[in-house]
């Protein structure tokens, strides 16, 4: 029906079309005579011209009718085609739907008697079973329940113990990443700084003007600056030896300009000290003031300002005490960034958890006392408090702030170069790391790796499994930390390895 009505509307169209362009011929056809005969009127020549346009534009128009009309029945044509190939495919694919749910109806009854025959058999056999095993069906499943818990608890504590390791791993990541951003953002160049002031003379011969007659130079400046002058076979050198940074700073500066003057005496010497005095204070005030621009840290004390700068002249372990403390401020503000803490806290009590060593041969106590109680009297927050107490694992730090400075303290310390370490002292550390991870049972041999920050044991994978792996890691690591004394930390792993080898001959 549809495709009856399609030919239809066309033919119907199409006489349409026809009538109409017959009807415009006519009326041009008259029009044509209209003007004929006023051309005859006027004249003969202009009659023809006008009859003879106006015979081809009737010749123009059923021209192009005649081709509108081939280029729709062409169309009418084409389209009852692909109806009819539809129409076929329609019909193919109802055959088809109709064989395959005649198949799947079979399929299903033979599938139902499939079903019965198994619950058959199977009554048969639970039925065997109880007579065979004596047991009832809810006796063997309680079993098989019992059975599969313990199982499934083995699982799960392989699984704790895989997650464990992958959470750990991937902590480890991400504070490996965080520290090498911080480190990366910062990175400060380390010079080993000797805590013996030298000061060199012109010649030998400035020797005896220091010490004066019957020694009274030499006296004088002892006794004004606090610090003792060594004068020995050295050539051409004095070394200055105090307990106090400051003062023996103070003694070489003053050192230095008696023997740039020349005039050596107790008068001269006493206006020597006190100029060098103010330089150094001066000193003190700026390299102070200049450690808290640089890290960003406002509002300090000018007292804490001043026992910044003092910490210039202090050294640890031949790393000076001032530039690691900046250092220390920018790794901790640089990790707290990473994580979303308080930038601010963590570089404040990254910059003064030292602060205790600017007077810690003056005060009893340790450092770390020293530096809390110093905070405390300038006002300082309690986080930043509390931050300096934590810093070397005296207290148990709470707040992240306080984990990010200790662990920016390790960094800097433990960085290649940051503290000398003499080779004798670097061997034995490496060798009784080696004996600690030795001394376990089913340990074959062990190596110290990555200058002693890491520690790989081979063990005997007939004596040792997976799991007794991981728990051999724990108690050779708890041993270390018990034994030996070591900056940042050491990483134990151990490794289990089974090798089977043939030969194709």
């Amino acid at each position: 029906m549809t495709i009856a009505a399609v030919v239809a509307g066309f033919a119907i169209g199409y006489f349409v079309r026809r009538i109409l362009a017959e009807a415009k011929i006519g009326s041009a056809e008259q029009a044509a005579r209209k003007i004929v005969e006023e051309a005859e009127k006027e004249a003969e020549a202009a009659r023809r011209e006008i009859l003879l346009e106006a015979k081809e534009e009737a010749h123009r128009l059923r021209t192009e009718i005649e081709q509108e009309s081939r280029a729709r029945r062409g169309e009418l044509q084409r389209s009852e085609r692909r109806l009819f190939q539809k129409e076929e495919s329609l019909d193919r694919k109802a055959e088809a739907l109709e064989r395959r749910e005649e198949a799947i109806n079979r399929k299903e009854r033979e599938l139902d008697g499939l079903k019965k025959d198994l619950e058959h058999v199977y009554e048969q056999q639970r039925a065997e079973l109880e007579r065979l095993s004596g047991l009832s069906s809810d006796e063997a499943r309680e079993l098989l329940l019992k059975n599969i818990e313990e199982e499934i608890r083995h699982e799960a504590a392989i699984m704790i113990r895989d997650i464990e390791a992958r959470t750990k791993e991937e902590a480890d990541r991400k504070a490996r990443e965080i520290i090498a951003t911080a480190i990366q953002r910062y990175a400060a160049d380390h010079v080993a700084e000797i805590s013996v002031s030298v000061v060199t003379l012109p010649n030998d011969e400035m020797k005896g003007r220091i010490i004066g007659r019957e020694g009274r130079n030499i006296r004088t400046i002892e006794t004004l600056t606090g610090v003792d002058l060594i004068i020995d076979d050295t050539p051409e050198a004095v070394i200055l030896s105090a307990f106090d940074p400051v003062r023996r700073e103070v003694a070489k500066i003053a050192l230095e300009k008696l023997i740039n003057d020349g005039r050596i005496h107790p008068a001269r010497i006493e206006e020597m000290v006190e100029k060098a005095q103010k330089e150094v204070d001066s000193i003190i005030k700026e390299e102070g003031e200049g450690a808290a621009i640089e890290v960003g840290v406002h509002g300090l004390h000018p007292d804490l300002i001043r026992l910044l700068g003092k910490l210039r002249f202090r050294t640890s372990f031949g790393q000076n005490v001032l530039r690691h403390s900046i250092e220390v401020a920018h790794l901790a503000a640089g990790m707290a960034a990473e994580l979303g803490a308080n930038v601010m806290v963590a570089k404040r009590a990254g910059l003064l958890h030292d602060i205790g060593k600017a007077v810690d041969h003056e005060v009893e106590g340790p450092h770390v006392q020293i530096g809390v109680d110093l905070a405390r009297k300038y006002k300082e927050s309690p986080e930043v408090i509390h931050a300096i107490a934590a810093h070397h694992g005296d207290e148990d730090p709470y707040t992240i702030e306080a984990v990010l400075v200790q662990a920016a303290d390790a960094v800097s310390a433990a960085r290649p170069g940051a503290r000398r370490e003499t080779l004798e002292a670097y061997m034995k550390r490496l060798a009784k790391l080696e004996e600690v991870a030795n001394s376990f049972e089913g340990v074959e041999k062990s190596f110290a790796i990555q200058a002693g920050r890491e520690i790989r044991i081979m063990v005997k994978p007939d004596k040792i499994d997976d799991l007794t792996a991981v728990r051999l890691s724990r108690e050779i690591a708890s041993k270390i930390e018990k034994e030996l004394d070591y900056p940042g930390h050491i990483r134990v792993t151990v490794i289990r390895e089974t090798r089977v080898v043939d030969y194709a001959k």
